[in-house]
């Protein structure tokens, strides 16, 4: 099923998957990430000047990592605003993305808070470092194959 953002996206000759909606109708995308930056900077002319929120997961272990964009389009007099989900999935080997830094300010401290928790990289941030582990912690603790460092399980406590 298309939506209406997704629709546009075709007319203009953008590459795109859709994903559907999500509970709440709102159209959710997925996005290459070698085509991210372009396409966020097209969203940002088209209206969409507001990052609501940014977040990243582990797909599965051993799979993909997923970057996730909320996106709404705010505009003087509209009561009812216009949102999207875009998803850029990246490979656990070199986890690439593009920072909309750039594009949305509010960016930088979400993408430094999943490359700390995920070690997804994104590419011309300006500030790319640790936000929640010390600079010396090894791994990614949010990945689901992470295995926390001097953690052992009591067995058999009782």
């Amino acid at each position: 099923m298309q939506g209406r953002l997704s629709a546009w996206l075709v007319k203009h000759g953008l590459v795109h998957r859709s994903l559907g909606f999500d509970y709440q109708g709102i159209e959710t995308l997925q996005i290459k990430p070698e085509d991210w930056h372009s396409i966020a900077v097209i969203l940002y002319v088209y209206g969409y000047n507001y990052l609501r929120s940014q977040c990243a997961y582990d797909v599965a272990p051993g799979g993909l990592l997923a970057s996730v964009y909320h996106l709404t389009r705010i505009e003087y007099g509209v009561d009812q605003t216009e949102e999207v989900c875009i998803k850029v999935f990246a490979p656990r080997s070199n986890p690439r993305i593009p920072s909309v830094f750039w594009i949305w300010k509010s960016a930088d401290f979400q993408e430094r808070e999943s490359y700390d928790m995920l070690g997804i990289c994104y590419d011309t941030h300006p500030r790319l470092k640790r936000i929640l582990m010390p600079e010396s912690w090894i791994g990614w603790p949010l990945r689901k194959d992470y295995i926390a460092p001097n953690f052992y399980e009591i067995q058999d406590a009782h």
